[in-house]
Order: C-alpha cells, then structure tokens, then sequence
C-alpha cells in the first residue's frame, strides 16, 4: 500500500462526481485515512462514509482561517498526524473580464487562493513537528493558457497565483520535509462540467487534446496519490499538468 497508515485530508471532497472524492477514493484505496472537509457536516460525513470504515467527515470553510485550524486540529485529535494535504477546494465563474464585480473577484480568489494558504497554514505546523508532509495544490491548466472553457479571468488568475503560492511555500518548507506540488488539470468530466458541454463543443475539445479524449476526475485522483505518496519523494516545487496533451509547450 502506497499510503498504509498515512493520514490525509481533502478539501471541497464531497461532491459525488468531483475530483475530490475521486481522490480520497483512490488513496483510500492504498490505505490512507481520509479527512474529507467540504462546507457542509453532514454531506462530508456522508462522503466519508462512501469511502468505508475510519474515515472523518469535517464541515469547513477554507476561506475562514478558523474553521481550517479547527479542522486541522480535529484531524491531529482523531488520527495524532498529518500526513498530505490536498487543496482541492474550488469555485470557478464563466465571465468576462468586463464583467467581473468586486464580489466576483473576491468570491474566486477567496476559495481557490486564499483557502489553499489558509488551509496549508493549518497543516504546516503538525508537518514541521514530524518533519514530513505532502501538500498537494489544485490549479488548472487555464492559469497557463491564459483562461479556460468555463472559468473566468478571475478565475485564471487566482490558480495562477496558486501556483506561484506553492514555489514558495516549497522553497520555504524544503528544510523541513515537507513537500508542495500543484496539479494543473485540462478539462475534466465533474458535476461541474459534465451538463454544460454539448456534443459539438465536446467534439471540438477533443480534437486539441492529443490524447483524444476528455479526462475523468480518476486521472485527478491518480496524480494526486502519486504526490502524496513517497513515489515523488524527490519532487517538490513542480507543476504536473495532467490534461492529454492539450497544453504541451
């Protein structure tokens, strides 16, 4: 088992098709204890259930810098350790640059960029004290192209800015063992996106993709056990675009 033993939590983890609880499936799976953290109690609880047995269900608000040490604290109460953080929390808006309210922008920025450094300042202290982690950090594959097919400037701006968030909390927490790595996804199959692509726009997204197909929230997953796990021991500060190719450079 890649994760025998190791404790793990999962933020925004409780949707049934998300690329969260795909996640916390799939290092389950290798023996991880999971913390699934979404913004209601009783749908994370529920999600956590899904997984099976010894598994925890927390409400939490990645943008309340509270609620995340709360959780935080729960997880070291209940299991004595963290192991991996997966900043997989997220919100994204479909509109123009012209578009974009005060409200707009700080709803975007607060979950996807604001929640992953609150959420990472929750975990990094237990880290430190073990001197070990693995954080992994959910950006998209439209910081890099300059926007996506559903999410916003805003929107490309706050997973960019996650990105340069986790260079430097790699950079400062290397001496310490502990581990920041971001994922940046193409076009992924969610509860997010599934009822929005109609057959020409799929069809015309695939042919961009050199893999020929859209991904499902189990390549996501995948990745993320990969990071988490001491099969990337020796990786911290990276960028792994998981997407079929449509952004090769």
């Amino acid at each position: 088992m890649l994760l025998d033993n190791r404790v793990v939590i999962v933020t925004g983890a409780a949707s049934a098709r998300g690329i969260g609880k795909a996640t916390a499936k799939a290092l389950a799976a290798q023996g991880a204890r999971i913390v699934i953290l979404d913004l209601r109690e009783a749908d994370a609880q529920s999600a956590a259930r899904d997984i099976g047995e010894g598994h925890l269900g927390l409400a939490c608000d990645v943008t309340d810098k509270d609620a995340c040490v709360a959780a935080a604290n729960a997880t070291i109460e209940q299991y004595g350790r963290i192991d991996a953080l997966i900043n997989n929390a997220g919100i994204t808006q479909p509109i123009k640059t012209l578009e974009i309210s005060g409200a707009n922008f700080d709803a975007v920025i607060d979950v996807n960029l604001r929640g992953t450094l609150y959420m990472s300042q929750a975990v990094i202290g237990q880290m430190r004290k073990q001197q070990s982690g693995s954080i992994v950090c959910m950006s998209s594959v439209s910081a890099q192209r300059g926007g996506g097919i559903f999410g916003g400037p805003h929107y490309s701006a706050a997973k960019a800015g996650v990105l340069g968030l986790a260079r430097a909390m790699a950079r400062e927490f290397g001496a310490d063992h502990i581990r920041v790595n971001s994922i940046t996804p193409g076009l992924i199959q969610t509860d997010i996106t599934g009822d929005k692509l109609t057959p020409d726009m799929r069809a015309d997204i695939i042919k961009g993709i050199p893999l020929g197909r859209l991904g499902d929230a189990t390549d996501i997953a995948n990745a993320c056990l990969f990071l988490a796990s001491d099969l990337s021991s020796y990786l911290t500060g990276v960028t792994l675009d998981v997407n079929g190719g449509m952004l090769i450079h």
